[in-house]
Order: structure tokens, then sequence, then C-alpha cells
């Protein structure tokens, strides 16, 4: 293997990372797209009263999809190393559980729901949560007699 070759080498904790801030930082940019954004026109900052949706499913504002863009540097910039990469998955996917219990736990229609969040972005929220942790815990098992994540 070249210098180079081990200087860039990523781990599968990495790699996963790396997809899930790739796919936040998309998902942040369709979300300032009219058309792929539903009525873009009526975006807020931050209200329930946005009424902008992502593909027509997921409600958003400026604010959630700033959160993504976020959410997407974050794992870039934290997939450079294994242990990073796992805490990035790992603490990512509990705050995404968190804000799943929010989402259902304040009314769509209240103010508490600045984000926005709909029942799309609540289920969202959680498959994303388990989807993380489990991404964190499978993929950076030590083999018996290897190293250091």
């Amino acid at each position: 293997m070249t210098k180079l070759t081990r200087a860039t080498a990523r781990g599968p904790v990495q790699q996963a990372a790396m997809l899930v801030g790739a796919i936040f930082l998309l998902v942040g940019i369709l979300g300032f797209i009219p058309g792929i954004t539903t009525s873009y026109g009526s975006m807020e900052f931050a209200s329930h009263e946005s009424g902008a949706k992502l593909l027509g499913i997921f409600q958003i504002s400026v604010l959630h999809n700033l959160v993504h863009l976020a959410y997407g540097v974050v794992g870039l910039v934290m997939a450079r190393t294994a242990s990073a990469a796992y805490s990035y998955l790992l603490v990512g996917g509990a705050i995404y559980l968190v804000l799943w219990i929010y989402g259902l736990a304040v009314g769509h229609d209240t103010d508490a729901n600045f984000v926005p969040l709909n029942t799309a972005d609540d289920w969202l929220h959680f498959a994303l949560g388990i989807l993380m942790i489990g991404l964190a815990l499978l993929l950076s098992r030590r083999s018996p007699g290897r190293g250091d994540r």
C-alpha cells in the first residue's frame, strides 16, 4: 500500500459517516430548490406555519434546511477519524431519537413545533436515529487481534 493510499483509506464506520453526511448535505440543498420542495413560496424561516415540503412529504423551513446542511458538514468532518465517525453516528442517532420523541410530544400546530416537523418527519427521524446508531455499533466492532478503531 502506498503512503497516499494509507492516508486516504477509510474504515467502514468512516465511510458510513461520510455517506450519511453527504446525504444530509444533499437534503439540505434540495430543500432550497423550488419544485423539489413543494409550496416553496410559503417556506418560513422557522415556524409550524411553513407550508414548504421536501418532495411534497416532509415539512421544512429555512432553519430545517440549515440544520441538515450543518449535520452534513459535521458528518464529513468527523469522518476523518474512526472514533469521530463513530461518535457522529452514535450521538447523531441519539439526537434524532430525541427529535422523534419531541415531534411526537409537541402538537404539530403549536409554537413549540418551530423546526417544523410533521408526522412524516417524525417517523423519518425515528428511522434515521435507529440507522445511525446501528451503523455506529455494527461498523465499529473490533475483530479479535485487531487494533483500535
